[in-house]
């Protein structure tokens, strides 16, 4: 179902207490709320404040209740854990494109509210693994040869 003006406030009030409270830091409130006044349906507003006391907001009584959606997981994530499992079987050679990969998906993660942060995280502590590897197998190697 369609959100009304009102039911964007109401989810906005909801995350104001949560703030008052303590429950939120700055950055994220910023964030639920542009996310609450750019939402379109009641399930996106129930989904911004459900970790909230008072929320999720109470759906009408005539519309049923909904399963709320499992947010999207960020397909760049994925792309930086394959990666990162890669950089074994490709010698390192993935390592590169999963550190670039997990940095853009946390970025979208934390700007979409898409889930995948493990993923991304895997990816990157892989790839700067794989790349440290490589980095001091060159340096004792110039070490070595002089």
């Amino acid at each position: 179902m369609l959100a009304s003006h009102a039911d964007r406030e109401r989810a906005v009030d909801v995350l104001r207490a949560g703030y008052a409270e303590g429950r939120l830091e700055q950055p994220e409130f910023e964030r639920r709320v542009a996310r609450a006044y750019a939402a379109r349906t009641l399930g996106e507003l129930a989904l911004i404040v459900a970790d909230l006391p008072q929320g999720p907001m109470p759906q009408p009584a005539l519309v049923p209740q909904m399963v709320l959606p499992r947010p999207k997981t960020n397909d760049k994530a994925v792309g930086a854990a394959v990666c990162g499992l890669l950089c074994v079987p490709t010698a390192g050679l993935t390592g590169i494109p999963a550190i670039v990969l997990g940095h853009v998906a946390r970025d979208e993660i934390r700007r979409k509210g898409e889930s995948g942060d493990g993923l991304a995280l895997t990816g990157l502590i892989l790839g700067w693994l794989s790349t440290a590897g490589w980095v001091l197998l060159l340096v004792l190697t110039v070490a070595l040869t002089w």
